[in-house]
Parts: C-alpha cells; sequence; structure tokens
C-alpha cells in the first residue's frame, strides 16, 4: 500500500501545475483529459485499487477520492477564471465610432429576369410548372411529334447519358408540357422556366446550359389572336410599353401553323437592329394533343418559348453570355 500511496501526492502535483499553466480553455480540456480523462494518468491509478488487498482499500481510496476532489476543485476554479477572462473586452470600445455595414446579396440576373415573367405572367393566370432535366426520348422528342431523322435528336446536339436506356438532358422545357397534358385534363394554362442542355460550344452567344420558360395554354377555340394578345402583353412588360411584336411563319415539328416572333423596341434601336427575333410559338400540333389523349376536335392550344438569357442581355445590354455563370462579383453588383 505504500507504494500506491506515495504516487498520489505527485500525481496530483503534476496535474495541479498542468491545470494552472492552461492558457485557455482549449488547453485546459487538454490538460483535463491527460489526467482525468476516461484514458488518464490519475483515473489510471484509480482502476488500480481494485488489485490491493482488502484491508488496505479503504485507506487507499480516501486518498485517492481526496485527490480527485483537490483536481476537480482546480479545473473549475481555472476554468471559471479563463472563462471570464475571455469574456472581458481586450480594449475599450468606442461606440461613437461608425459602424461597418455589412454587404448585402443580390438577387442574380437571371432570377431577377426569371421573376419578372413570372410576374406577367400570373397576371394572365399562368401557374408554374415543372419537371425533370433529366428527360427520356418520348417526353423529349416522341411526344412533341420530332421525328427521328431531326437534327435536334442528333448526339451532336444532345446530350445522351445511356443509362437508363436513350436517357438525356432535356433540349428544351417543352417536354414538362407533355407531362402536364398526361396527368391534367384541359383547360391547361401553365408557365415552365427552367434550365436546359445543349452541345453548344461557349461562346459570346452559346452556353450548354441556359434557361428556357414556355407557356402553354389549352382549351375550347383558342386561336392565333389569343397567342398573339399574350405575347405582346408579355413582352410589353417585359421591354417596355414601347415594344411592338410581328409573327413570322416558321416550321417547328409540334406546332400548326407556327411563327418566329420578332420584336422591336427602344432597346433593339439601341443595339442598331429595327428587329429582333426572341420566340418560337404556334398553335398546338393536333397529334401532340393525341398523343396525351386529348381530342384536337375538341381541345385547340398554343405554346411559345424563349431564352431567359436572351431576354436579360437585350434588357441590361450585356454582350457574352457567359458572364452569367463567371460569378464575378464585380459584374453582379451591377443588378
Amino acid at each position: 500500500m505504500a507504494g500506491f500511496v506515495d504516487e498520489i501526492e505527485p500525481l496530483k502535483a503534476a496535474a495541479l501545475a498542468e491545470l494552472q499553466a492552461a492558457a485557455d480553455v482549449s488547453a485546459l480540456e487538454q490538460a483535463r483529459t491527460l489526467f482525468l480523462g476516461s484514458n488518464g494518468r490519475f483515473t489510471a491509478l484509480m482502476k488500480r485499487l481494485g488489485s490491493l488487498p482488502k484491508e488496505e482499500r479503504p485507506a487507499a481510496g480516501k486518498a485517492v477520492n481526496a485527490a480527485k476532489a483537490a483536481l476537480e476543485a482546480a479545473l473549475e476554479a481555472r476554468r471559471g477564471d479563463l472563462e471570464g477572462r475571455a469574456a472581458q473586452p481586450r480594449e475599450a470600445l468606442d461606440f461613437t465610432m461608425p459602424g461597418r455595414r455589412r454587404a448585402l446579396g443580390r438577387q442574380h440576373p437571371l432570377t431577377q429576369t426569371t421573376e419578372d415573367i413570372v410576374r406577367s405572367f400570373r397576371k394572365l393566370g399562368f401557374v408554374v410548372a415543372d419537371g425533370p432535366e433529366v428527360e427520356d426520348d418520348y417526353h423529349c422528342f416522341d411526344a412533341l411529334n420530332t421525328p427521328p431523322d431531326h437534327p435536334a435528336r442528333d448526339t451532336q446536339d444532345t446530350f445522351y447519358l445511356g443509362v437508363p436506356a436513350r436517357s438525356l438532358l432535356r433540349t428544351h422545357t417543352s417536354s414538362v408540357q407533355i407531362r402536364v397534358m398526361e396527368k391534367q385534363p384541359p383547360p391547361v394554362r401553365i408557365l415552365v422556366p427552367g434550365r436546359v442542355y445543349r452541345r453548344d460550344n461557349a461562346d459570346a452567344t452559346h452556353n450548354p446550359t441556359f434557361h428556357q420558360v414556355e407557356g402553354l395554354y389549352v382549351d375550347r377555340d383558342v386561336t392565333v389572336g389569343d397567342l398573339k394578345g399574350t405575347v405582346e402583353f408579355v413582352f410589353r412588360e417585359l421591354m417596355g410599353s414601347e415594344t411592338q411584336i410581328r409573327f413570322r411563319p416558321h416550321y417547328f415539328s409540334y406546332t400548326e401553323p407556327s411563327f418566329e416572333i420578332d420584336f422591336s423596341s427602344p432597346l433593339t434601336r439601341r443595339m442598331g437592329k429595327q428587329w429582333l427575333e426572341i420566340a418560337g410559338c404556334g398553335l398546338v400540333h393536333p397529334q401532340v394533343f393525341e398523343n396525351v389523349g386529348y381530342d384536337p376536335e375538341v381541345w385547340t392550344g398554343w405554346a411559345f418559348g424563349f431564352g431567359i438569357e436572351r431576354i436579360a442581355m437585350i434588357r441590361y445590354g450585356i454582350s457574352d453570355i457567359r458572364l452569367f455563370y463567371e460569378n464575378d462579383t464585380r459584374f453582379l453588383r451591377q443588378f
């Protein structure tokens, strides 16, 4: 027993010295772990009590417990001292000095443009719809009456993933109109903003990923006049009240008749152009209605879509689409 008891005081003295030497709370915790932790030196000494003869254990246990109590009291006293010191200000504060203004974040210009587009369509009773960016051949092409030999279906234009078979990154948000019409009977009035992907080399006007928005309206007796009125309202909201719209005949596989939309405004004239192509549109092809189970003899509708980046570039006078994706705060702070 004499050997066991003789170890207590030196170990206690070493522990006290370590606790007092701790310069901060973190160092104090390391000292506590070293001596009083589950694998600490003092804890190991206490575990040896069980190996002493039965008649020696009470006196040895009393000595160990007294030393442990002294260490725990010293630990708490030192912790209070260090925490109190940390809470004290290191230097006097001058409350008359001006504060530091925190920099506020801003919405990305594409987000601002998207929200303005959505706001305009909501005034006409449209609701926002969404769908998967990883699509299949059917919803992206077949259901939209796109023939098998159409150039858009080539691997030079579309990102095919291969697993599951013929899965791809959607090339337009038109696939969402198919998914909505499959689930919802007419009338339908939806707006579909979202990210799309095409195999383009990045340059000032192209990017492999960009954003599109599509509008779809299906009801009885829907005409091109309804389409033109909607287009004029939306683009005057986005581009100014002086905006003029014209339709030019075009071809899209999922609309018939189909048109490209040009607009003219002070924004285009500032760019040195009287008219600028901005969107594609048309009445939904009867075959598309048949593909989703709508009777084309009863229901008619129109769809039109355009690129959000293109709208933002025209509105803000941006000449390079890549600026939207570089996350340069000097650029983003302007919006």
